[in-house]
């Protein structure tokens, strides 16, 4: 028996990129390459998720399941969809597999071995971990590498460089034409103050909000991406002094305060209390302020949960495979 054995992953999602991302940084913060399984439930079966059963046809004894053994050390999963078949691979496994789910999933904590959740949800447990941000793929390595070696559009700009952070239109918040124009007006504000703006749309940026985004930058000399070649993300958040960023993602929210830089709100119209409690969460700890045109706060310490979850996940692993072996001595 080796005192740190390497496990077998699994990252388990229906294929939604914000979940399957999150289970990644996880994954990646173990040090393993996991194996990427994907859910695909057909009606009326993805109607019952997360309490239904799975669907029949992905079931662990089929060779088109995603659930096709052999069966990994760790499971780790996310997303409405995959709740279901976390619970059928914990039990096809015979217990082996240890489970882990990112987010509530609906269905308590008994969905399995180990949830982690952010500070704003209400789930708690015994097996329930609790962090103010949520897991990402920016790691320290990264972030240094990419701050080492700037892109030259990026290396040109003067300091202070500001990176912003557009979304868009979401679930909870949407950007009116009034939204559209504080923003660009509060950007020109900033850019007129001597910083130097870089930033990027996401998916969900209209073309009226980006168009009138560019338009602060053009005038200004910043550099705004414009969609071609390797997405600046990284690059942004590793070299600017801070970040302005919309209140639409707490995902983006969350992956800025990894930068250890003052993380400016742009809040448009609308909101939701876990997104309004993360960001009060964060303006305590001196992380976030509200953007109002100018620059705020310090340099802090970076905030990032992801090496704490997958440590918890780790650690929780290893009690189980004692535990296993106990029980098969």
């Amino acid at each position: 028996m080796h005192d740190n054995p390497e496990p077998k992953v699994w990252v388990l999602t229906d294929g939604k990129a914000g979940d399957e991302l999150q289970c990644l940084g996880v994954a990646e913060r173990l040090g393993i390459v996991p194996e990427i399984r994907r859910v695909k439930p057909r009606k009326p079966w993805a109607w019952l998720m997360p309490r239904g059963p799975i669907d029949p046809r992905e079931a662990p004894d089929r060779p088109e399941s995603p659930l096709k053994p052999p069966f990994p050390d760790i499971a780790i999963a996310s997303g409405r969809r995959a709740v279901a078949y976390l619970r059928a691979l914990k039990q096809a496994s015979n217990g082996a597999t240890y489970t882990v789910f990112l987010k509530d999933p609906r269905t308590g904590p008994g969905a399995a071995d180990l949830i982690w959740v952010s500070g704003h949800d209400r789930l708690r447990g015994d097996n329930v971990l609790v962090t103010t941000t949520s897991p990402h793929r920016l790691t320290p390595g990264k972030l240094a590498a990419a701050r080492a070696v700037p892109p030259p559009a990026i290396a040109s700009l003067n300091t202070p460089r500001v990176a912003v952070l557009v979304g868009g239109d979401s679930r909870h918040h949407r950007f009116t034409p009034a939204d559209i124009e504080r923003l660009a007006r509060q950007l020109d504000e900033l850019a007129g103050s001597g910083a130097s703006l870089m930033g990027s749309p996401s998916r969900r940026t209209s073309s009226a909000l980006g168009a009138a985004v560019a338009a602060v930058f053009a005038r200004h000399g910043g550099w705004w991406w414009d969609g071609t070649g390797e997405n600046p993300f990284l690059a942004l958040l590793a070299n600017a002094d801070a970040v302005v960023v919309t209140a639409d993602s707490t995902n983006m929210i969350g992956e800025a305060a990894a930068a250890g830089r003052p993380v400016l709100v742009f809040e448009p119209t609308g909101g939701h209390p876990k997104i309004a409690a993360l960001v009060a969460a964060l303006e305590r700890e001196g992380v976030v302020h509200r953007f109002c045109g100018r620059l705020e706060g310090e340099a802090y310490e970076p905030i990032d949960s992801t090496p704490i979850i997958a440590d918890a996940i780790r650690q929780g692993w290893l009690r189980h495979r004692a535990a296993l072996e106990f029980t098969r001595a």
